[in-house]
């Protein structure tokens, strides 16, 4: 793994009112790492990838992204990056072909880049014969596929996956994987966040969120060891318990 650090968080915190939904966390992401980031719901997972992503302002603490400080140039920031919500974030009522062209616009690329890199990536994806079908009548799973694809056209340095496997099929949540492998090994950095405990185990290193602060940061295999159990599930629950 590169030692380069891509992510550097110090003490970030984030208040709502009187209450504290991230509470100071400090961490490393480091070049080309697929880094999970676990959490229960409500955990403070969502809210800590907002401010990382420059969408949320940060009530204290530091976060330098790809370089760029989240407070002070957050537009930057989201240059540099790719994002895939929760939520499935192509139009449905616009073809595969111009979902792409519109997103490659908003990403800055060039008609000529557009042009190319759509063809790549309906090739890549298999999708010539659909191309010009509306993104709506895709099954979800595929519509995942092609939000991810979508999320790296401009080749970023870090992409963030914010639960991007939730509801669809166990193989396509393998293919899904498949292609996070193969996008950390061109040296992409991937921050993503699931439920799928399973999943923790496909990522180089995991922090797991407890009541709005880290409980635990290390590699999957350091984590198990540990906490003395046989899966990420066990670590994750062993962990949630301590807390209540």
């Amino acid at each position: 793994m590169n030692q380069e650090k891509i992510i550097q968080v110090q003490n970030l915190t984030k208040q709502f009112g009187d209450f504290t939904a991230v509470k100071s966390i400090s961490f490393e992401v480091y070049k080309g790492e697929i880094f999970g980031f676990l959490g229960a719901n409500g955990a403070g997972k969502t809210t800590a990838m907002k401010m990382l992503i420059g969408i949320s302002n940060p009530t204290s603490g530091e976060a330098l992204v790809a370089g760029f400080d989240v407070k002070t140039n957050a537009e930057m920031v989201k240059k540099s990056i790719g994002y895939m919500s929760q939520k499935f974030s192509m139009y449905d009522d616009l073809t595969i072909k111009e979902n792409i062209t519109f997103f490659g616009g908003i990403y800055g690329l060039s008609r000529a880049e557009i042009k190319i890199k759509t063809e790549i990536l309906i090739k890549e994806l298999g999708l010539e014969e659909v191309a010009n079908s509306l993104v709506g009548a895709l099954p979800l799973g595929w519509k995942q596929k092609l939000s991810f694809s979508v999320a790296l056209l401009h080749e970023p340095k870090i992409v963030f996956l914010d639960e991007p496997t939730g509801g669809v099929d166990p193989i396509t949540r393998r293919q899904f994987w498949e292609m996070i492998y193969a996008e950390a090994s061109k040296g992409t950095t991937i921050f993503v966040t699931t439920h799928y405990m399973d999943e923790a185990e496909y990522c180089d290193r995991v922090s797991i969120m407890v009541e709005g602060v880290i409980e635990a940061l290390d590699t999957p295999k350091k984590l198990k060891e540990k906490y003395n159990v046989a899966s990420m599930n066990e670590v994750f629950l062993k962990l949630a318990r301590n807390v209540e």
